[in-house]
């Protein structure tokens, strides 16, 4: 239906810009003009690519790639002029993430995690000597360290480290020449700290932070008095993202119930302007930064419900943006898509309301005889948004009303909605979902006898949840890429993953009962409806085996499955 647009990077010169993009059937390396025009694919490869980063000289493009989706990510260069690349790193047991440059341009910052690991430490790669050193070493297995900055005279880079459990994170400061880091973020109690940029004078580090008021908010961070100046106290999701060039003024992105703006704020004035740009979701974009040089202009992706995702700019003088790509193919309109509607109902248990995205197909009837899907994203710490989605806007066209419920322990409602699911997974959120079943069967379009489940990853665990626990409910469901057992997940999923599953839901001998209560595949016995299985043959977060124990039961006793693996 539509073609991907993935990670961005300006040219240093503001002339172009690089993308990932999957117009060739894979997620390879695509430049356009920064004006618009035709894109000239860079990178030709069966492998996926990401995360590209140009480099400040011009003449190289950092990315990284995978093999066969196995997360095990290798760093490249690739020349824009003449599509030479080179494989930096080499680690076939090793993944390298996320590269960086240095402002001169010789150092490339990246975060490195081992097969085996499940901490994330940051490396540094010196492009001239052809050498490695790591900035950080011995983090707990727990902990992960990623996003590194770079200050202007690249003596120092400053992270973030986040322990496996969600709740609580700091940023840190490191000295490039020795190694040694320095804790900018003291605090008691779990508290989320996450650096974004730092400003020209390295003197303040743009964050974003739960530490105020319980929710997301936008401050600066002084990096010697490692005091904060918060610049925003709502009560939704506000989230930092950089410094123009000349810092005196900074970007942030408020998500409200969804729908994701871009913000412009004046550190002088202290005032704040929402960029006039379509509802949706919109995120400044441009690897190293989204301003031109010359601060001018906005790189930015627009993606609505729908109009897929594509890369804008936005000129500061005149308000005014410019579509660059065009993602959305030949044949098919906007406005034979469907638009949402934001609708919200009560929790079970009358704890939360519980926000969703409601997808009613065009001159659907109130006659009792429609069919639902209830679409569940996964994580848990993730949310739906007001987005582009092909598969509901596919099922919408066929006639299919498409419910896409934000259950407790989701993110863009604060920290204790978020957390609410801590310890009870497949519990409150599984209900959450049920209650959507609760609220949707009273529109009066649907036959209560017609409504299916499904979800990817986290969301394919709670639809295998739902069939398992509610199974009267259910029509069918499609579980994509679930896992169903949490003692073969914990012991199978990467290392990263197990570390974060033992934080979230406890230790499996401690907490037997409630581990086994939360397998689905101890009820398969249960099970009334035809599943559709998807799995990823090299996923190392939910594996394949997962599924396969599901077919292997629903077969066993007789049961309608269908399983594709891919």
């Amino acid at each position: 239906m539509t073609r991907q647009i993935g990670g961005v990077t300006w040219s240093p010169d503001g002339k172009s810009v690089a993308f990932i993009s999957n117009m060739s059937g894979r997620n390879n390396l695509w430049i356009v003009p920064a004006g618009g025009g035709f894109p000239t694919q860079l990178t030709v490869s069966d492998q996926r690519q990401s995360s590209p980063a140009w480099s400040p000289d011009g003449k190289w493009i950092a990315y990284q790639s995978d093999y066969d989706g196995d997360e095990l990510w290798d760093i490249f260069l690739v020349s824009p002029k003449t599509g030479k690349v080179v494989n930096l790193t080499r680690t076939r047991e090793i993944a390298e993430m996320n590269p960086t440059w240095s402002p001169d341009g010789r150092f490339l910052a990246y975060e490195v995690k081992p097969k085996t690991s499940g901490a994330v430490e940051i490396n540094i790669y010196d492009t001239v000597m052809r050498e490695v050193r790591h900035l950080t070493t011995n983090t707990p297995q727990d902990k992960r360290n990623y996003n590194p900055i770079w200050t202007k005279d690249g003596k120092y880079i400053v992270y973030t480290q986040t322990q496996a459990k969600g709740t609580d994170s700091n940023i840190f400061i490191a000295d490039v020449a020795t190694c040694k880091s320095t804790l900018l973020t003291p605090h008691e109690g779990e508290q989320l700290y996450r650096a974004n940029d730092l400003s020209p004078d390295g003197m303040h580090a743009l964050l974003t932070s739960n530490a105020a008021n319980g929710y997301e908010n936008v401050g600066l961070l002084n990096v010697d008095s490692k005091k904060i100046k918060w610049l925003t106290q709502d009560k939704w999701r506000i989230r930092g993202h950089e410094f123009s060039p000349d810092g005196k003024r900074v970007i942030f992105t408020a998500n409200v119930d969804g729908n994701e703006d871009i913000h412009l704020h004046d550190l002088t004035t202290g005032k704040s302007t929402q960029l006039q740009i379509p509802k949706g979701v919109n995120a400044p974009e441009g690897g190293h930064s989204a301003f031109t040089k010359d601060g001018q202009q906005l790189l930015y992706t627009h993606n609505g419900p729908t109009a897929p995702g594509d890369l804008w700019t936005y000129h500061l003088a005149t308000g005014k943006s410019q579509q660059i790509t065009h993602s959305l193919v030949g044949g098919i309109r906007s406005d034979d898509l469907v638009e949402p509607l934001l609708v919200h109902y009560p929790s079970r248990d009358g704890k939360w309301t519980i926000s969703a995205f409601l997808y009613v197909p065009h001159n659907m009837a109130r006659n009792g005889q429609n069919a639902a899907i209830v679409y569940v994203h996964g994580g848990p710490t993730s949310q739906t948004m007001n987005s582009f989605n092909r598969f509901i806007q596919y099922a919408a066209n066929q006639g299919y009303m498409v419910l896409a419920p934000n259950y407790r322990g989701s993110t863009g409602y604060g920290k204790e909605f978020q957390n609410a699911n801590l310890f009870d997974m497949g519990g409150g959120d599984l209900q959450d979902v049920l209650a959507g079943v609760d609220w949707i069967k009273q529109t009066g379009h649907l036959d209560p006898k017609k409504i299916a489940v499904m979800g990817a990853s986290y969301g394919g665990y709670l639809s295998m949840m739902a069939v398992t626990k509610a199974p009267d409910i259910w029509a069918a469901g499609v579980p994509i890429v679930p896992f169903v057992n949490w003692f073969t997940e914990i012991e199978n999923e990467d290392p990263v993953l197990r570390e974060s599953d033992l934080a979230t839901m406890g230790d499996p001998v401690k907490n037997k009962a409630l581990f086994e209560d939360r397998s689905p595949i101890n009820f398969i016995a249960q099970i009334k409806a035809p599943l559709l299985l998807l799995a990823g043959g090299h996923d190392p977060r939910c594996p394949k085996s997962e599924s396969q124990q599901v077919v292997d039961s629903i077969k066993k006793r007789g049961g309608a499955v269908d399983y594709k693996v891919y």
